[in-house]
């Protein structure tokens, strides 16, 4: 994917400086030319970082989301790890492509055809942490049902993140 570049302007002591400004940085994003695309954010009452512990302890998914079945991860919470879990019945590799501690995780991967690409962000709050989550599906079976590919990653998305919230919430 291209950087995405701007420009940001400053007037100081009656000049004005233009300094270009990389407005993607290093991070990863989905697949913005893929057919299906969800974005979705819940708004927890727990500290960042008990919401984060949550999420990146992949291997304990299936402990808290009743649609995963099993989890293993191979090697630390770090770019290039994989793991290996199952959600309703199906059964995804994901590769993990970033991590900003407490703040991003990028994974993604195929699962019988479909390229997935997921992006969690977590924003503070005064009261705890605003989880965003988007996620693109790409490839064939999508292709033929754009409409009701959507509709599934929505649904699965949102009782994600309602149990995050829940889970989250309660270890607080």
């Amino acid at each position: 994917m291209g950087k995405s570049m701007g420009y940001e302007a400053s007037n100081g002591k009656g000049s004005e400086m233009m300094k270009e400004v990389n407005l993607q940085a290093s991070t990863v994003d989905v697949d913005r030319e893929a057919p299906v695309i969800v974005d979705l954010s819940i708004e927890i009452n727990a500290a960042p970082e008990i919401v984060w512990k949550i999420q990146t302890d992949i291997e304990q998914w299936p402990t808290w989301q009743k649609d995963i079945s099993e989890a293993r991860l191979s090697g630390p919470v770090a770019v290039e790890s994989v793991f290996h879990w199952e959600t309703h019945g199906l059964k995804i590799a994901s590769t993990i492509r970033e991590v900003v501690p407490v703040r991003r995780i990028v994974w993604g991967g195929p699962a019988l055809g479909i390229e997935g690409i997921h992006v969690w962000n977590f924003t503070p709050t005064p009261t705890g942490v605003i989880v965003h989550t988007t996620e693109s599906w790409d490839g064939p079976p999508v292709a033929a049902d754009p409409d009701g590919m959507r509709a599934a990653l929505a649904s699965s998305l949102e009782a994600w993140l309602a149990v995050l919230k829940t889970t989250a919430e309660a270890a607080n």
